[in-house]
């Protein structure tokens, strides 16, 4: 099963969680990319840039997911690799999962509602842009789709446990 969904949706920690109650292998592309660069996600936006960043989430979801269509598993997708018409293809016939979660919540996860010194280029507008691209394509892809904003990620790994076992 694969988990996408937006930045602070909760894909890491329900996955986990999901894995357990399974009793299957967890793989999380971001903490594979990282663990490939030496460093975390955000360090290498900004000492990389985003295609550096792009080109090893893609070669961390393309091996993910072969691994997950050999031995099964739950794989919690960065949020951004969804954007690749590759990555997207390799998902074909997977059970994919998308946990939404509305803007609030995201910027309250991602400590974008806090009241803070002015950054420049408006990242709660960004990331009000980023949510609504990404929107649709998430949708697409996925065969379940689960909101975030109330439950925490224990009760969203019983949702989808069950949801999954019944279907």
């Amino acid at each position: 099963m694969v988990l996408i969904g937006p930045p602070g949706a909760g894909k890491s920690a329900v996955g986990l969680l999901l894995a357990d109650r399974l009793g299957v292998e967890f793989r999380d592309t971001d903490a594979e990319v990282g663990a490939t660069a030496g460093k975390p996600v955000g360090d290498i936006f900004i000492e990389n840039g985003e295609e550096a960043f792009r080109e090893l989430e893609r070669s961390a979801a393309t091996s993910a997911l072969g691994a997950l269509r050999e031995h099964g598993g739950v794989l919690a997708l960065g949020s951004g690799a969804v954007l690749d018409a590759g990555i997207q293809a390799l998902l074909d016939g997977l059970p994919v999962v998308y946990l939404s979660a509305d803007f609030g919540t995201v910027a309250h996860r991602i400590g974008l509602d806090r009241p803070r010194v002015v950054i420049p280029g408006n990242p709660r507008g960004r990331l009000r842009a980023m949510l609504d691209e990404r929107d649709a394509i998430y949708q697409r892809l996925a065969a379940l789709t689960v909101p975030t904003n109330d439950l925490d990620p224990a009760e969203l790994a019983a949702h989808i446990a069950a949801e999954i076992t019944t279907t």
